[in-house]
C-alpha cells in the first residue's frame, strides 16, 4: 500500500509517498510560502529533485501541485490517484480527546478544530491540508497522527500544574508534550539498535534542532517531557525562550508597555539562541560566532547545552538512572560540538562518550565508549514513517486488510 504523509504548516507543506509494504519513499517534497506570489516547491525522486518557483495561493492549490508531481513528468510515480491507499496527517495537538491516531470523519475535525485555541497555527495548518486532501481524494480513508498522544500515558503528577485545579477543569490546562511521533520512534528505534525490549529499558530522548524537546520513556511508558502546555515551554530553542521565571512575562508587560500578543511573540519568535546571540536562530551560525570568540554567542552556546544538561539529569533522577540516552533532529543529529559540551562531566555516572565515535556523522549510530554503563545514540528521526505507520494501522483496524511486516514494530 502506498501511502500519502501530509505535514501542513502555516505557510507550508511537507509530503512524502511511502510505499508501506517495503517502507521506501517513493518521493517526497515541500512547498514553501503557501499564500503567497513567491511560493516555492521542491519535489524529490531517489536523488532528483525539481524546484519551481511559482504562487502558491493556498493548501488546495499546493496540494494539487503535489498530485500532479507525482501523477505525471519524467519523475512520475503512480500512474492515479488509485494507487494511494490512504493518506496520514501530522496534527500538532490532540489535547485530552485523542490517545493515538484517529481515522478522520467529520466529528475528528470539529475536534481538531475545537483545539486550535491551543495550537492556533499548527492545528489550522493541518485542517488546511486534511480538507485539501479530502477535497481532491474524498474517498480516500485519512488518518490524524497526533503529536501529543504519545504522551497521554504520562501520570497526573507529571502533566498537572501546580496552580488552581479549577483552571484544568475550566481550561485544560495542563503538560500536553509535543514531538510525540518524534519521541516514540526514537525510542523505539534505540531499543531496536540494542537488540533489547524496549520494556526493559529507561530511556532518554533529546529532540534537538529550532524546536527543543527531551523525554523521559520509562520502560516503554513516556512519563515526563519538557514541552508543556504548548510547545514553549521547557529547553531554550532556536527563538523560543523554554522555561523562564513567569513574573517575567507579568514584569515585562508592565515596565515595557506590552501587550499580551506581543509578549507572545517576544517568548516565541525573539528569544532563544537568537535572543541571547543577537545573531541567529540557527546554532550553527551562533557556533562559528562563538568559536571567533563573540560573547553573547558564547553564553547562548554555554546556555544551550547547560539546560539540555539540567533535563537529562532531572529525568535521570525520575528513573533511577537510564540506560540509553538518544540525540536527533537537527542539532542532535549534526553537531559534535554540542553533543561534546552537553555530556562533558558525566563519567563519575558512567557516561562516557566516544570522542572519536562523535566526530562522525549522517548515520545512526552509538557515539558512547564500549565501557560505558549508558549508551548514547545518535538517530536521525523519522516522523513521517511513523505517521504511515500509523495510518496502515488505523485503516487494518477498520477494515479487512492483511497485517505486514513493516507495521509491527519492525524498521526496514
Amino acid at each position: 500500500m502506498n501511502i500519502l504523509v501530509i505535514n501542513a504548516g502555516s505557510s507550508s507543506l511537507k509530503y512524502q509517498l511511502v510505499d508501506i509494504d517495503t517502507n521506501k519513499v517513493l518521493a517526497r517534497g515541500l512547498c514553501e510560502r503557501v499564500g503567497s506570489p513567491d511560493g516555492i516547491r521542491k519535489h524529490v525522486v531517489d536523488d532528483n529533485e525539481v524546484r519551481v518557483e511559482q504562487p502558491l495561493k493556498d493548501h488546495t492549490e499546493a496540494l494539487e501541485l503535489v498530485i500532479n508531481s507525482l501523477l505525471s513528468g519524467e519523475d512520475a510515480v503512480i500512474e492515479s490517484l488509485d494507487e494511494i491507499g490512504a493518506v496520514g496527517h501530522r496534527v500538532v495537538h490532540g489535547g485530552e480527546y485523542f490517545k493515538k491516531s484517529a481515522l478522520i470523519d467529520d466529528e475528528v475535525i470539529a475536534k481538531i478544530d475545537e483545539l486550535a485555541e491551543l495550537a492556533p497555527l499548527h492545528n489550522k495548518a493541518a485542517l488546511a491540508g486534511i480538507e485539501a486532501c479530502r477535497a481532491l481524494m474524498p474517498e480516500t480513508p485519512m488518518v490524524a497522527v497526533f503529536d501529543t498522544a504519545f504522551f497521554q500515558s504520562m501520570p497526573p503528577k507529571s502533566y498537572m500544574y501546580p496552580i488552581p485545579y479549577e483552571y484544568y477543569e475550566k481550561y485544560g490546562i495542563r503538560k500536553y508534550g509535543f514531538h510525540g511521533t518524534s519521541h516514540r520512534y526514537l525510542s523505539e528505534r534505540a531499543a531496536d539498535i540494542l537488540g533489547e525490549d524496549i520494556r526493559d529499558l529507561r530511556i532518554i530522548t533529546c529532540h534537538l534542532g529550532n524546536g527543543c524537546s527531551i523525554a523521559a520513556i520509562d520502560h516503554g511508558v513516556p512519563i515526563d517531557t519538557s514541552m508543556g502546555f504548548t510547545p514553549l515551554d521547557g529547553l531554550m530553542m532556536g527563538t523560543r525562550s523554554g522555561s523562564i521565571d513567569p513574573a517575567i512575562v507579568t514584569f515585562l508587560m508592565e515596565h515595557e508597555g506590552l501587550s499580551a500578543e506581543e509578549m507572545n511573540n517576544i517568548l516565541n519568535k525573539q528569544s532563544g539562541l537568537l535572543g541571547v546571540s543577537g545573531i541567529s536562530n540557527d546554532l550553527r551560525m551562533v557556533r562559528d560566532a562563538s568559536n571567533a570568540g563573540d560573547e553573547r554567542a558564547i553564553l547562548a552556546y554555554e546556555m544551550y547545552s547547560s539546560i539540555c544538561k539540567k533535563y537529562i539529569g532531572q529525568y535521570m533522577a525520575l528513573m533511577s538512572g537510564a540506560d540509553v540516552i538518544v540525540l536527533s533532529a537537527g542539532v542532535g543529529e549534526n553537531c559534535q560540538k554540542m553533543r561534546r559540551m552537553i555530556f562533558t562531566g558525566w563519567q563519575p555516572l558512567g557516561i562516557i562518550l566516544d570522542q572519536e565515535k562523535n566526530k562522525q556523522r549522517g548515520f545512526e549510530r552509538i557515539i558512547s565508549q564500549d565501557d560505558s554503563d549508558v549508551a548514547i545514540i545518535v538517530i536521525p528521526t523519522d516522523e513521517e514513517y511513523m505517521i504511515a505507520r500509523d495510518t496502515y494501522e488505523i485503516i487494518h483496524e477498520n477494515s479487512q486488510i492483511v497485517p505486514i511486516s513493516a507495521v509491527q514494530n519492525e524498521f526496514v
